[in-house]
């Protein structure tokens, strides 16, 4: 064979493997946000507008209002949390009634929800459709609602009639579930919504006040109880429900002291973390009763979570200034890093 027809046989082979090896190859995402953290800023609680925050995962970069950097206005008033699906953010601003629709990755404005909503709180993704709770008006206990969103058109095409306070809201198996923290009361239910129906399936009683909600490996749903605080007259106890999500129903609840009023709820596949009077408690998804050393003390609770082996929480500080994020690693409890953020840091999200 001549030996320029054995170069152009090569030759056509490793282009026609390389495009196999193309198109075979995942598309990953592109933007100035890909592997990060983000930190939704609630910001002034009387004026002004919320923010976003970015660090870069080796920590070495800090962006401020990077919404307001794209797309060159604001977000407003206040921003409680962010919601994902695969490729798109959604940022909910609360006292705003909106919901701005973003590139999770470079956080170009694609939509604003303005319509439908009325004091939004969380939003999840489940069956192609979007979830959103919504106190309604805080003085009537008796309008509040899961808003549905069309994640085609960004527009809200219905909504669950639910008990009042809807706040934390978390998926399992095309079941959603709904925290009823009361919002400006005190409420004690879990709604299960059936997101084929979209309709209330059963309510669950836990503690009073459920702030937090998180499932585990084994697809057990833990939800995290303030309790009512003293000013209520009623004071009652901080609690931590585990609920089979099978039979949706209580299988162990472990009680705090009357004083006690814990919240925010993390899990690293192991072990669940929750703050408490300033410090921060680890304790086994197959412990059988509450952990009474601390895992950390004197460290900022305005939020926390985990993730990768290592401990996030926020300082609110003042709530009038720059507030900040600290890093921990879990294991050796040392500081990684402290970094200033946005007014009121109330969320941590991976990016």
């Amino acid at each position: 064979m001549n030996i320029k027809h054995v170069v152009s046989i090569l030759a056509i082979g490793l282009v026609i493997t390389s495009c196999e090896n193309d198109d075979n190859s995942p598309v990953l995402p592109s933007g100035d946000y890909v592997d990060g953290i983000l930190i939704s800023n609630e910001g002034p609680f009387s004026n002004g507008t919320g923010t976003v925050s970015f660090i870069s995962n080796d920590l070495e970069t800090v962006e401020s209002a990077i919404y307001n950097q794209v797309n060159t206005e604001d977000l407003g008033n206040i921003v409680q949390s962010i919601g994902f699906t695969d490729d798109k953010a959604f940022i909910v601003a609360n006292n705003s009634n909106t919901i701005a629709v973003v590139d999770r990755f470079t956080f170009k404005k694609e939509a604003v929800i303005s319509t439908g909503l009325n004091n939004p709180r969380y939003f999840i993704s489940v069956n192609g459709k979007g979830y959103v709770t919504n106190w309604g008006d805080s003085a009537d206990e008796t309008d509040d609602y899961v808003a549905i969103i069309n994640l085609t058109t960004n527009v809200v095409e219905g909504t669950i009639p639910v008990d009042f306070g809807p706040e934390e809201i978390i998926n399992r198996a095309n079941t959603i579930y709904v925290a009823h923290q009361g919002g400006f009361g005190q409420n004690n239910k879990i709604s299960v919504i059936d997101s084929g129906t979209n309709e209330v399936s059963t309510t669950i009683t836990v503690g009073d006040v459920p702030k937090a909600i998180q499932l585990d490996g084994s697809n057990t749903l833990w939800v995290l109880s303030a309790g009512k605080p003293s000013f209520t007259g009623e004071e009652t106890a901080g609690s931590l429900s585990k609920i089979n999500t099978t039979t949706n129903e209580v299988e162990t609840t472990f009680d705090f002291t009357t004083t006690e009023h814990p919240n925010h709820l993390g899990y690293d596949g192991t072990n669940l973390y929750y703050t408490l009077d300033g410090a921060v408690y680890s304790m086994s998804a197959s412990a059988t009763e509450l952990p009474t050393a601390k895992a950390f003390d004197g460290v900022g609770t305005y939020a926390m979570t985990v993730e990768d082996g290592r401990l996030y929480t926020t300082d609110a500080k003042d709530f009038a200034s720059d507030g900040s994020l600290s890093i921990y690693d879990i294991n050796t409890k040392a500081e990684i890093k402290t970094i200033a953020v946005g007014i009121i840091p109330g969320g941590i999200y991976f990016n």
